[in-house]
């Protein structure tokens, strides 16, 4: 089939694949994360879909910016099954969602990918990503 947007149907699928980036336990709130997504306007969440399957997943942000002409995308996650990485899968969901930042009025994606994550490194530099080496984050605590 290929890309399209997710349903909230494909929660299961969508949370076997975020295990494996080495997020555990999504189950219990996943539904609802998804189903956010798809309501928000500036999101898009779609997977890469092969025999009923779901192989991969990519979220994708789309920012206004203030003082620049060009709005910027954010890829937030982008798995693609083990069993089947380095076959094209990737770079097919990551340029279906270049050329919607494009239309989008986006003049750049990014990308925050954890330093262990050699293999990703690699495939976003084949992709045109270079590396901004400043990012800072402040974490704040969890609501319950």
């Amino acid at each position: 089939m290929g890309i399209r947007k997710a349903k909230v149907e494909d929660w299961e699928q969508i949370s076997l694949l975020l295990n494996q980036l080495d997020y555990p336990d999504t189950r219990t709130f996943i539904k609802e994360k998804i189903d956010t997504l798809l309501r928000n306007p500036n999101e898009e969440l779609l997977v890469f879909e092969e025999k009923q399957s779901v192989i991969a997943l990519i979220s994708i942000h789309f920012i206004a910016q203030l003082a620049v002409k060009g709005d910027f995308a954010r890829i937030s996650y982008l798995a693609v099954d083990k069993n089947i990485r380095s076959k094209g899968i990737g770079r097919k969901i990551e340029e279906y969602c270049t050329d919607l930042a494009i239309k989008r009025n986006c003049d750049r994606i990014e990308v925050h990918c954890h330093s262990r994550r050699i293999d990703a490194h690699r495939f976003y530099m084949r992709q045109g990503f270079t590396e901004s080496p400043k990012y800072f984050i402040k974490m704040l605590s969890p609501t319950e």
